[in-house]
């Protein structure tokens, strides 16, 4: 037995020795299905297995770089780097470099991004002269990607009379018209994106044998990480390339399966017996990552699915606190409590602001949990926010690479093609655009050759045009000969973008330009550091690879370890993390269970997985918090708690913060809500204590603002310094908890706290 395998435990050591046939390690959450993957990589090459005969897919390439580097550290050799892992779309551009030629692409094809692919989508809706608010960009390409994910080509689309009628019920009855155009300029500016390259790898090997054999005999050992989330076009791809031995380990957790929303089946994992009779399973049940309390709370939700592989989760680890439930009369309040709990338990715990996220179902409910912190002057850090690499500024040096790399990338070039400014007008451009389609050839051919083709452009933009082609031209000399940030450095420079920059002097401008430096920068540190690839590769520092590994980039490759902050994100964006604290907030029904989710089973269990994997997320403490109303477009919504709350075994919950509050509440409707004040300004409080250790009682002085709270009244006409005129509209609560609702001429309805909203009475 290899030394390295002691640091297993059985069930992951039995996952790893048994390498022949198909296999699926059903890992729970917390389980070390990356240390089984790892180890098993590892394993094989010990064991003889030529590195290069190994296929191991990932989703991110963060856990593909990590992966790598746990097996060169186990077999203390560079061995690893000669493994064919990566993500599916990376390994996949890999091999489409070289094969794609048979499908018509030039092995420098762009990879167009998500961005790329709206704007196109935009430009083709407004040649078309369709209605945006209709034909939304980002709804099409949902549709279109959607369609590739089941590999239904264009042509195969307006064939189809069902999604066809189902286009015409939706309004839109010409999105696959808007397809086909789309497929016709991608493959005009010889670009792919994401999904073209499951797309045509799946074509590639259906329609071409000889490819189909030559990567089967390759690859003698395929491993699959999260297979859970793979969709039709990756399953149908691995099935293809693992059927000549069916030498197959997937690793996966159905109960964390909860990408259903962008092509996801977790069929591909339920029925892998189906598809694999000699399937053997090994269940990876032990979780290291939480304590007690937090895994037999996950255990209790996830038993209401009917949908799943039957497993127990349990663990060694202690006890834990029971899952805190906290109740907020709003967003707003419960923004603020949640941050009031985060800067007590910094300080009693002894924590950092790293140790903390804020999970919820939809991005917009991160305002007011912004608000709570900002206000509290907690740091934080949305996940999701703006990618840097889609930075305007950033983008436009970017598009110059990728010009110089595929002349026919239209995207990028007509970004650039009047940036820096040089004086070609849009009257021009679009001459140019309509040349282009009307010939179905790339904008490049017709700036290359302006003489060959009749277009009205005077002479001085002639002359512009024919410098930028020059430009781009001469850049594209050093492709070859110069590595990624000599080249960058000359084309940020002599582009003009640097200069136009630095003469910005304003923030914005300053911002911008430190944007780009630190871009150069990071050009700078990916041609210095170690070689980490794979051998193809194997120290390859060109401006093209660079390109090709930062358009391959997703948000889950970010890593912000060293910036202490709070996080915030999505619940589908926390997938794969964990965080000492996790606060899981607006448990809401209609909210989490979404609304949009309640029509079937199935999306109803997929919606209760996802609420399994942000409960498990948390490795010390969990609290779930919802409040009793919510500004929704605008209008205030009374909530009721979340069903899933209630599927959590009672004996795992803390429910004292919500007796407290009913306690305060009867405690309030016996006050008399009218003339009542307290008989002096000065008053002393003492807060209820939060829970956790070492708290001392703190006793705090403040000025009563209740008189001032006395003069308002139902019906008044009132001021605010930022929402402007508004009339009263209720008022309820007593002395510094006397709220208002105001609904202002501009703004709408507000709720606000008299104590501090400062109203100015007009009338």
């Amino acid at each position: 037995m290899k030394a390295f395998l002691n640091e297993l435990n059985e069930e992951q050591r039995k996952a790893v020795e048994v390498t022949d046939g198909p296999i699926l390690i059903l890992a729970g959450a917390g389980s070390g299905k990356t240390r089984a993957l790892t180890y098993k990589i590892a394993y094989l090459i010990s064991k003889g297995t030529d590195p290069f005969n190994i296929l191991a897919l990932t989703f991110t390439n963060k856990a593909a770089k990590e992966m790598k580097e746990r097996v060169s550290l186990l077999l203390g050799s560079g061995d690893a780097r000669n493994v064919w892992l990566g993500t599916f779309h990376s390994v996949f551009a890999r091999i489409l470099r070289v094969e794609g030629v048979k499908l018509g692409y030039p092995s420098n094809f762009t990879i167009y991004d998500t961005e790329d692919s709206k704007k196109l989508i935009k430009s083709i809706v407004k040649s078309l002269d369709l209605d945006d608010k209709v034909y939304k960009a980002s709804s099409v390409l949902g549709r279109i990607s959607s369609a590739k994910s089941s590999l239904i080509s264009a042509a195969d689309y307006n064939k189809d009379e069902e999604l066809k009628e189902n286009d015409v019920a939706l309004k839109r009855p010409r999105l696959g018209e808007i397809y086909a155009l789309y497929a016709e300029k991608c493959f005009r500016a010889s670009a792919m994106d994401f999904d073209d390259l499951l797309m045509n790898m799946n074509i590639l090997l259906r329609d071409f044998p000889e490819v189909l054999h030559k990567y089967q005999r390759q690859y003698k050992y395929i491993l699959v990480d999260e297979y859970q989330d793979t969709n039709f076009a990756q399953y149908v791809i691995v099935k293809k390339l693992a059927a000549n031995n069916e030498n197959i380990t997937v690793v996966g957790d159905d109960a964390q399966s909860i990408y259903g929303f962008r092509g996801a089946n977790i069929e591909n994992i339920l029925n892998l017996k189906k598809d694999y009779p000699e399937l053997k399973i090994f269940k990876l049940e032990q979780n290291y990552r939480s304590t007690q309390n937090i895994v037999n709370a996950a255990n209790s939700i996830i038993l209401n699915n009917k949908k799943q592989f039957k497993k127990e989760i349990w663990t060694e680890n202690e006890q834990g606190n029971l899952i805190k439930i906290l109740k907020a009369a709003t967003d707003n309040e419960e923004g603020r409590k949640i941050a009031d709990y985060i800067s007590f338990l910094k300080d009693s715990e002894d924590s950092i602001y790293r140790d903390f996220a804020i999970l919820y179902r939809t991005n917009a409910q991160s305002r007011a949990l912004e608000e709570g912190l900002s206000k509290t002057g907690i740091p934080y850090r949305i996940f999701g926010s703006i990618s840097f690499y889609q930075r305007k500024e950033v983008k436009d040096l970017i598009a110059y690479f990728r010009v110089i790399i595929n002349n026919n990338d239209d995207e990028a070039l007509l970004r650039i093609i009047n940036y820096p400014a040089r004086g070609l007008g849009k009257v021009t451009i679009d001459r140019i655009i309509v040349e282009a389609d009307s010939n179905r050839i790339p904008v490049w051919q017709i700036i290359n050759d302006l003489n060959d083709y009749k277009i009205e452009i005077n002479q001085g933009a002639r002359r512009k045009i024919d410098d930028f082609v020059y430009m781009i031209r001469s850049f594209a000399t050093y492709l070859n000969s110069k590595n990624a940030y000599e080249l960058a450095h000359i084309i940020a420079d002599k582009s003009g973008i640097l200069a136009d920059l630095f003469e910005d002097k304003s923030m914005e401008g300053i911002s911008r330009y430190e944007n780009i430096t630190e871009l150069l920068s990071g050009i700078k540190s990916y041609v210095e550091e170690e070689t980490d690839e794979d051998n193809a590769d194997n120290g390859n520092k060109s401006l093209a690879h660079y390109v090709q590994n930062i358009s391959l980039l997703t948000d889950a490759d970010k890593d912000d370890k060293n910036t202490d902050v709070v996080s915030l994100m999505t619940i589908h964006m926390a997938k794969g993390l964990e965080f000492p604290y996790v606060f899981l907030s607006g448990l809401e029904e209609n909210l989490f269970p979404s609304l949009m989710a309640l029509n079937t089973r199935s999306e109803l269990e997929e919606e209760r997985r996802l609420f399994y994997v942000a409960v498990t997320r948390a490795m010390k403490k969990l609290f779930i918090s919802y409040a009793e109303s919510r500004y929704k477009w605008g209008n205030q919504e009374f909530c009721e708690p979340s069903r899933f709350i209630e599927e959590i075994d009672p004996k795992h919950l803390d429910l004292s913060d919500l007796r407290a509050r009913e306690s305060y509440r009867e405690k309030q409707i016996e006050m008399p809500k009218r003339n009542w004040e307290p008989k002096e300004n000065k008053k002393t409080i003492t807060p209820d204590p939060l829970p956790g250790k070492n708290f001392k009682k703190v006793t705090k002085t403040f000025t009563s603002n209740t008189t001032i709270n006395s003069h308002y009244d139902v019906g008044m006409v009132v001021e605010h310094e930022r929402f402007g005129k508004g009339k009263i509209i209720s008022i309820e609560g007593a002395a510094d908890n006397t709220k208002a609702i105001v609904l202002f001429d501009k703004e709408g309805q507000k709720q606000l706290l008299l104590k501090y909203a400062k109203l100015k009475i007009i009338e």
